[in-house]
């Protein structure tokens, strides 16, 4: 029979959202914050000549600059405040989540609880101020000497001051970003900097279905494959919902402990296995590091010549790397592949896990507790991230492949960013759902306090 948690939760809708003065409250918060991010996307650095940034960047495209413009919303592209976006927090994080599995003194910290996250989270941002400061230096300088060399003064006054202004302004946009996630996420609605990122990859979305239609009504693009692609990103969007939110479930159980009324009775729990335990880590990592020899030529400018061994090995790499072709998809691939597994085993230690359920007195039906748990919980995630990890590269490699048939750019509906994109939808619609949940709940604890009293 079901519980009166399951009867509210079945029977939970919108119907409800308008007596949530709570939630709706929330809402215009976060929405509102999220207005204020997409303004700073426009607002350029000092000393940055705005008519000249399009034509700079257009001969860029193509490489890892069009990853980071994705994810800022267009703020590198514009060469705003907001160019870096909240990425040098994300890698920040990565490193330091890198370190905490591998140095001694981090993982204790991890250990520690609530004080640990916090000086890790303070670690965290101390990285993000000095890879912020290091990438805002070599924007500054590839602004300075790429415009010198194509003849487009892009900076109005080049020199130390401008670099210097740059790599301030640089770090206090990246920094407010930080500032307004947390505030979405302590006073709005979901993650905030997930949804500061989704938003930037959203607002992708109107160029790219004007550029669609406008391609088919030029005649550039067939109607069947305009209708192609939309079912396409459908089924992509479908799946991705399907295997994000399927978990391998493990049973745990708990020795017979008394209860009041004096029985013996055993507790059982499960313990879930994210199929998908790397989340969007693997594709953003190997896109990285092969459009990174690409970036690279595009940054040095006239300096890489083709008459020289090295600028024709670099010439030839990136004709091999380029969007589409064979050698780059088969690489991205086994990129996220390898990236599956290694993250995989950094974020999930079997070990620490077994040790824990071992204190607690958990065990698994027909395992032994310690070292046989650790290794059971190895295999299964073993085999669980193989699955994980083809899904992940379906879903990544699928969008390359339909770029190189039909010519049609897909970034903002490529792997990664749809990853992003319906991760971070479903999360703020659970925690939606869990708000309003919580308002029915306050409801029936009202009304049983008034029956209370009446009677």
């Amino acid at each position: 029979m079901a519980s009166r948690a399951d009867n509210i939760a079945s029977n939970l809708s919108l119907a409800n959202f308008s007596k949530a003065t709570e939630l709706k409250t929330r809402i215009w918060f976060t929405i509102g914050a999220l207005i204020v991010f997409r303004f700073l996307s426009f607002v350029p650095l000092p000393g940055v000549n705005p008519l000249i940034l399009e034509t700079l960047y257009s001969k860029t495209q193509g490489g890892i600059l069009d990853l980071f413009n994705t994810f800022s919303g267009g703020g590198l592209q514009r060469m705003s405040l907001i160019a870096l976006g909240v990425m040098p927090y994300i890698t920040a994080s990565i490193v330091v989540q890198l370190a905490a599995s591998l140095h001694p003194a981090l993982a204790s910290l991890k250990k520690e609880g609530e004080s640990g996250r916090k000086r890790l989270n303070q670690y965290t941002r101390y990285g993000a101020v000095l890879l912020t400061a290091v990438q805002g230096w070599f924007v500054a300088s590839g602004l300075e000497a790429y415009g010198a060399s194509s003849g487009l003064q892009a900076v109005v006054m080049p020199g130390l001051v401008f670099r210097l202004s740059a790599v301030i302004s640089l770090i206090g946009g990246t920094m407010f970003l930080l500032w307004l996630g947390e505030q979405i996420t302590s006073r709005g609605i979901g993650n905030g900097t997930s949804l500061i990122i989704m938003a930037g990859i959203v607002a992708q979305m109107p160029t790219f279905i004007a550029n669609l239609f406008e391609g088919g009504r030029s005649g550039s693009i067939s109607g069947f494959t305009i209708v192609g692609l939309v079912a396409l990103l459908v089924g992509l969007i479908l799946g991705i919902c399907f295997f994000e939110r399927a978990t391998r479930r493990l049973l745990i159980q708990y020795p017979k402990r008394a209860t009041q009324r004096g029985m013996m009775q055993a507790d059982r729990s499960h313990l879930p296995l994210k199929l998908n335990t790397a989340g969007v880590i693997p594709p953003i990592f190997a896109s990285s590091l092969l459009l990174l020899p690409l970036t690279i030529t595009q940054f040095a400018g006239n300096s890489v010549s083709a008459d020289t061994t090295l600028g024709a090995f670099v010439i030839g790499l990136n004709q091999y790397l380029a969007h589409g072709k064979p050698v780059y998809m088969l690489l991205y691939a086994l990129g996220i592949i390898f990236f599956s597994f290694f993250y995989t085993a950094v974020v999930f230690n079997p070990e620490e896990t077994a040790e824990n359920l071992k204190k607690n007195g958990g065990f698994i039906p027909g395992i032994r507790p310690g070292k046989n748990t650790a290794t059971y919980l190895d295999y299964v995630l073993t085999r669980i991230t193989v699955i994980g990890a083809a899904y992940i590269t379906v879903v990544c490699v699928v969008p390359e492949w339909v770029i190189a048939q039909t010519g049609v750019s897909l970034f903002f509906a490529g792997g990664t960013s749809l990853l992003i994109v319906v991760n971070v939808t479903v999360d703020t619609i659970t925690q939606i759902q869990s708000h309003l949940l919580a308002h029915q709940y306050g409801d029936l604890i009202k009304k049983a306090k008034l029956k209370g009293r009446m009677r």
